[in-house]
């Protein structure tokens, strides 16, 4: 399958990140990027502070004879697993020693705009070759992650096409004791470059489309004076865990173990399926949170920042590959070999049925949100290859303005709110609203209630309602999690009044 479809027209325009020579090899710390362990690679308290990051360029060993150079935390990818106690304050120091100003995102956490890490929010940039202190208080429990969030623009060698990603896990005062063990998991790609058209296949999401969207597409492409499709972002290497698909350990496993894999899709713009042959994900929680029905299904797929926790129990002996759906992408690098103690032989995949992906299973069957105090309509299009051959995008006709970050959106402390979102492009949107969660309430026309997410994906000419209560003050940053998106204009602000 050629990757998965998403891709249907191509054409390589500006390569990146480069594969160094074989010499380079002897720079690399081999244990660096292997499977990340609960117990391993955690940033160990200091004299002054708790956690000490340091942002620099580092150089990556991704597979054989394949080492790329890339902007790192601690010289590693993924950056350190940081493992945070629910309700008890931290204090990390973060360095910054490359030549540019840094942000530093705390995803899915409920901090202040000033420590949030998005200048868009206000937040203060960490000076190249200076250091930010950041005193706060970890929540809500749970799987967090922390990356950069700078915009990028047409330079893929900035922002998230870098390898500034790393795991948080935010220890509930409660743990759930149901499985053995635990393995993190950062899916990623490197070595970008554009290339025109690629629209993204649909058809693992559920739901319907709406012809009403699907005509406001058609009719903005009509009137557009450009032609040809905005450039897309497309990728050379894929990793999990920063390796390609058969280069590093593999995960060892027991016959009837139960492992809590907590997987987080790290990439700049790509939506990941995962599967493992002859096992299910017991899905137990969405971005970090748990869902009130826990299903088991054959097949994850996660958009742009998600992430999913689920346990698999291992009972099918053999030596199995973990990877994605796509043969290209697996190819490439996508995946990482799943072994059972005692067995021996080559690495087997086998693909799994066709399965549809629907946030609903996971929710309260039947039961419908509660009405929000005010609803706020947000209409999402696409003006093609309208800023010098990119897409811009637009949230009710309007493109973000980087220089004068005005406020689209006011709140008042205390309501309850229902986004509800339209989506009249053929694109896919991983949609995120920092420093709060929100409920999905309706999502592919299904209503639902209890998932708490902080990034839901909505599909092409589709509508998605999610609700929130403004419980954090200042300003708060809404926007695709897709950085191409991002980039050219889909964000907007929200502010307390």
């Amino acid at each position: 399958m050629d990757r998965r479809k998403f891709l249907k027209w191509g054409g390589v325009v500006l390569p990146v990140a480069s594969v160094l020579p074989a010499r380079a090899m002897a720079h690399i710390d081999h244990e660096k990027s292997e499977p990340i362990k609960q117990s391993e690679q955690i940033i160990q308290p200091g004299k002054s502070a708790d956690y000490a990051i340091r942002i620099n360029t580092g150089l990556i060993e991704v597979g054989p004879q394949q080492i790329i150079s890339t902007t790192t935390y601690n010289g590693q990818f993924p950056g350190p697993l940081l493992r945070f106690k629910e309700g008890q304050p931290t204090i990390v120091d973060i360095y910054n020693d490359t030549d540019k100003p840094e942000q530093f995102h705390w995803h899915g956490q409920f901090v202040p705009p000033d420590i949030d890490g998005a200048a868009e929010e206000r937040t203060p940039y960490i000076p190249a070759h200076g250091m930010r202190r950041e005193v706060f208080t970890p929540n809500p429990a749970g799987f967090r992650f922390y990356h950069t969030h700078v915009i990028a623009g047409n330079n893929l060698s900035a922002g998230q096409y870098n390898g500034e990603v790393g795991p948080v896990y935010i220890e509930p005062k409660k743990e759930d004791g149901h499985y053995d063990r635990e393995e993190f998991i950062v899916l990623k790609e490197f070595d970008p470059y554009f290339m025109r058209g690629g629209d993204m296949a649909m058809d693992f999401l559920s739901g319907v489309v709406i012809p009403e969207l699907k005509a406001m597409q058609e009719k903005a492409e009509k009137e557009s004076p450009v032609t040809p499709k905005g450039y897309e972002v497309g990728y050379k290497i894929f990793t999990i865990n920063g390796r390609r698909l058969g280069h590093g350990k593999p995960i060892r496993v027991r016959y009837g173990e139960r492992v809590l894999f907590h997987i987080l899709n790290g990439s700049a713009t790509e939506t990941r399926s995962l599967a493992l042959p002859g096992h299910h994900f017991k899905v137990v929680a969405l971005d970090g949170n748990p869902v009130p029905n826990p299903a088991e299904v054959p097949v994850l797929w996660i958009g742009t920042a998600e992430r999913i926790s689920a346990i698999v129990e291992m009972k099918n002996p053999g030596i199995w590959i973990m990877g994605d759906l796509s043969d290209d992408d697996r190819g490439n690098g996508m995946g990482i070999v799943v072994e059972y103690s005692n067995q021996k032989g080559k690495p087997r995949w086998i693909a799994p049925k066709p399965f549809k992906w629907d946030y609903s299973i996971f929710g309260r069957p039947n039961i419908q949100s509660p009405d929000p105090d005010e609803v706020i309509e947000m209409l999402f299009a696409k003006q093609q290859g309208a800023d010098k051959g990119f897409n811009r995008w637009t949230i009710n006709g309007s493109a973000f303005d980087m220089a004068s970050m005005p406020a689209m959106f006011h709140l008042k402390e205390g309501k309850r709110y229902r986004l509800h979102m339209r989506n009249a492009s053929d694109d896919i949107h991983p949609m995120h609203l920092h420093r709060h969660s929100f409920e999905l309430a309706r999502i592919g026309g299904k209503s639902t209630s209890g998932i708490i997410k902080d990034v839901a994906m909505l599909g092409g000419f589709q509508e998605m309602d999610v609700d929130f209560t403004a419980n954090n003050p200042g300003l708060t940053l809404f926007h695709c999690h897709m950085q191409l998106h991002m980039d050219f204009g889909f964000m907007a602000l929200f502010d307390y009044i």
